[in-house]
């Protein structure tokens, strides 16, 4: 019996099969014997009287003559599959099966004409796509073909795309993975990195300048950049227009960190820190906003509460808007009970 692995054929399957070729089936085996036809000794024509038909009483009469041992031997060669309707197919092993008997069989390399000429399913040097589209496969078949481990020799790999210069772009080699989606992965740190960053940028700017308050020189252009930072929103707390900043201010507020980001980081890495910082301060902007005009959930209605008593209650603590983490750092947190 050969060591190919054989096919699980329905009814239908063989029916194709026979409109192409010349089919013979004994019991559950099926046979394409094709290219045995010119080499019958009763001539071609015989077998092809019983194209799709079982010959196993046929063999074994006289009427012509009775075939030998090697005779089956012949046919052996010429095996291309079982009928699915073998209920000992759904009881074989996975290598066996597939007509291997351990796990080792699966490096053997396959011969591309045998394979093709035993099995008609595809042939493994010509483009293989083209093949299943201009194909007539039943999904039966090719389900059992598809699960049919083959090889090519020497670790080449089959051809799969109908045009050569389509080729390449269907072969991936396991280095190209990390080159390619590795510096995508360290963007997404880098955002990250600038997303976090922002959370002491917010901390630090609405502390040590939004409040320098006390630090301040007593001259009138101090006390009108402060009232234009901040002090008018902590006069206006509920100034629906006043509440996020207005976006020539924050361009004003953000050039300096952009040109300090490019200095100390190539190109790239600093817009991806500045993309960060840039959805920090988005979520700050808007959750101040909400803070102030919003029946929020109940981690939002805990900073609410938190920044409210920082309007009402005690301006010099509680500088943390979008959380208090940097306030418990810096022991700057306001007790709000």
């Amino acid at each position: 019996m050969p060591s190919l692995a054989l096919s699980f054929l329905s009814a239908p399957d063989i029916q194709i099969l026979a409109q192409r070729r010349t089919i013979v089936k004994i019991n559950r085996r099926v046979y394409d014997v094709t290219d045995f036809l010119r080499d019958h000794p009763g001539g071609g024509e015989i077998i092809q009287k019983y194209n799709c038909k079982d010959v196993q009483e046929i063999m074994k009469e006289g009427s012509s003559h009775i075939h030998s041992d090697s005779a089956y031997e012949v046919l052996e060669e010429y095996i291309v599959g079982l009928l699915s309707e073998d209920e000992q197919v759904s009881k074989k092993p996975l290598y066996e099966a597939t007509g291997l008997s351990c796990e080792e069989d699966l490096s053997v390399a396959t011969d591309p004409k045998k394979d093709f000429s035993r099995h008609r399913f595809l042939d493994l040097e010509r483009p293989l796509l083209p093949q299943i589209w201009n194909s007539n496969f039943s999904k039966e078949f090719y389900l059992a073909q598809v699960h049919r481990p083959r090889h090519i020799a020497g670790g080449l790999s089959a051809p799969l795309m109908p045009y050569a210069w389509m080729e390449p772009l269907s072969k991936t080699p396991w280095w190209v993975v990390p080159i390619i989606w590795i510096p995508c992965v360290l963007r997404a740190v880098i955002y990250v990195c600038g997303l976090a960053f922002w959370t002491l940028l917010e901390y630090s700017l609405h502390r040590f300048l939004f409040h320098i308050d006390e630090m301040m020189p007593d001259h009138p252009a101090y006390l009108t950049v402060h009232f234009l930072l901040h002090g008018v929103h902590h006069f206006l707390p509920m100034d629906r227009l006043r509440l996020v900043m207005p976006p020539a201010l924050f361009i004003a507020l953000a050039a300096p960190i952009v040109k300090l980001a490019h200095f100390l980081f190539p190109y790239h890495v600093a817009w991806a820190i500045f993309a960060g910082g840039i959805s920090g301060y988005i979520g700050y902007d808007l959750t101040h906003y909400f803070l102030h005009h919003s029946n929020l959930p109940a981690y939002w209605k805990n900073l609410k509460t938190y920044h409210l008593a920082h309007h009402y209650k005690n301006w010099e603590l509680g500088y943390g808007v979008t959380s208090k983490f940097w306030d418990h750092v810096f022991d700057s947190v306001l007790e709000t009970s």
